[in-house]
């Protein structure tokens, strides 16, 4: 690898639970027992250029509803991306998650995306089952996730980072 490309790289993703103040024990819930861990995809802590911020998860089976998301919104873009895990067929995605969109719910059941533009209310976002692993991704187009709520626990240093 190039010295001059060596720090755009991410070669270890670190776990970025801290980042996400709309689940889990940041936002006072109880983590879903089908989640992996957040990894950091791409963000400026990591990669200081980068102006996006970019995480990955596995999400396991469960045969029991899981509330994993409260509801939020952004100043910026954001795009969620699920996607399944059987390579004979990879549109079907294993699970049926719900997601709101200003106050409407969604049930997907197939590998997708959903661009949810800034100001957009989004959330709550659980699992209704899941009968095979599949991966989430969440890519804000922003270097620092950052939401409207509980927006006072997010850690110093991601703050410093966005400044």
């Amino acid at each position: 690898m190039s010295n001059t490309h060596a720090g755009l790289f991410v070669t270890h993703m670190p776990n970025i639970g801290e980042d996400f103040t709309n689940e889990g024990d940041a936002a006072g819930l109880p983590t879903p027992t089908n989640t992996g861990e957040p990894l950091g995809l791409m963000r400026a802590n990591e990669v200081p250029q980068s102006r996006i911020h970019m995480s990955h998860t596995w999400i396991f089976e469960t045969d029991s509803p899981q509330h994993w998301v409260n509801e939020h919104e952004h100043d910026y873009d954001e795009i969620l991306i699920w996607t399944g895990t059987d390579p004979e067929n990879p549109r079907d995605l294993g699970a049926e998650l719900y997601f709101d969109i200003e106050g409407v719910r969604h049930s997907v059941t197939a590998s997708g995306s959903v661009y949810i533009p800034a100001g957009t209310r989004h959330c709550p976002l659980g699992f209704v089952q899941v009968t095979r692993p599949f991966n989430f991704s969440a890519l804000s187009l922003s270097p620092v996730y950052d939401s409207d709520e509980n927006a006072d626990l997010i850690p110093q240093a991601h703050a410093e980072s966005a400044s």
